[in-house]
């Protein structure tokens, strides 16, 4: 038998596809609490450098009746990403088919792939889930009066994709959202920003979103938060909680910022944490 096309690995209830959106050009110059230079050296170790782009995974999550995306890409956003749509048909998925889409929060590179060039909804069929908390700060008139103007940009491309689920958004606190699916608050990135746990007694994948942007950075470093970030200090906090979390339990983690073999494990070292593809 072949080899699939993309990471797949199967968890508990599902088979779980990291499929890649593509790539965003970010800086190490949006680190914060961590100097220029260690955090160069940490890239070079983890053999990339300070001009290598921001990997964008979604995933893809198949069984229990149900066809999942986990994150939507940027969709070509901002000239970002774009390689979702033509990706899923690869994996035998049609946009049609997708039946939920589980936001982790929802900046553009998470949100851009739900709307096309018109648009209209990618996923027709699809019922859109999100932490209440997180719509609740993009539809908020106040917040967007004090954004600056990239921010106010990230308003609007929130609202169009929400917008465009109209009824089949469904908002949450936390818990089971699907069959064999919770969902974790994972607070300081974003109001919202939401973390699912998928699996069985045997294994277990936790998608972290946006918990980690460098991996090869913030895994060593865990105080390092990012600009963005709309709470450093309790993203940070998130950060190491989560990191103590996915290690003592040994689940695998899956993030979008994780390169293209889509899946990681973390292990507890002395002083801190490490970071190692999955397989």
């Amino acid at each position: 038998m072949a080899p699939p096309l993309f990471p797949t690995r199967k968890i508990g209830l599902y088979t779980v596809t990291a499929i890649s959106d593509g790539y965003l050009t970010a800086s190490l110059d949006l680190l914060t609490n961590v100097d220029r230079q260690e955090a160069s050296a940490l890239q070079r170790r983890g053999g990339l450098n300070d001009q290598s782009p921001m990997h964008i995974n979604s995933y893809l999550v198949r069984g229990a009746d149900r066809t999942i995306l986990v994150d939507a890409g940027a969709g070509g956003v901002k000239q970002w990403g774009g390689h979702l749509k033509a990706g899923l048909p690869l994996a035998g998925v049609q946009p049609s088919d997708i039946d939920a889409v589980l936001l982790t929060h929802a900046h553009p590179d998470h949100v851009g792939g739900l709307l096309d060039g018109s648009g209209r909804a990618v996923f027709p069929n699809a019922e859109l889930l999100i932490h209440q908390r997180e719509v609740a700060f993009w539809q908020n008139d106040g917040n967007l009066a004090h954004a600056n103007e990239r921010a106010r940009g990230n308003f609007r491309i929130a609202r169009n994709a929400l917008g465009a689920y109209g009824g089949r958004l469904r908002r949450f606190a936390q818990g089971e959202v699907l069959p064999g699916i919770s969902a974790i608050p994972l607070p300081g990135h974003t109001e919202g920003h939401t973390g699912y746990l998928v699996g069985s007694e045997d294994q277990s994948v936790f998608f972290w979103g946006d918990t980690v942007h460098f991996p090869t950075v913030q895994v060593t470093r865990p105080d390092a938060s990012v600009t963005l970030d709309n709470d450093p200090f309790r993203a940070a906090e998130t950060r190491v909680r989560v990191l103590d979390m996915v290690s003592a339990e040994q689940l695998i983690v899956a993030g979008p910022h994780l390169d293209d073999r889509g899946f990681a494990r973390i292990e507890r070292v002395k002083g801190g944490y490490s970071i190692t593809d999955e397989g």
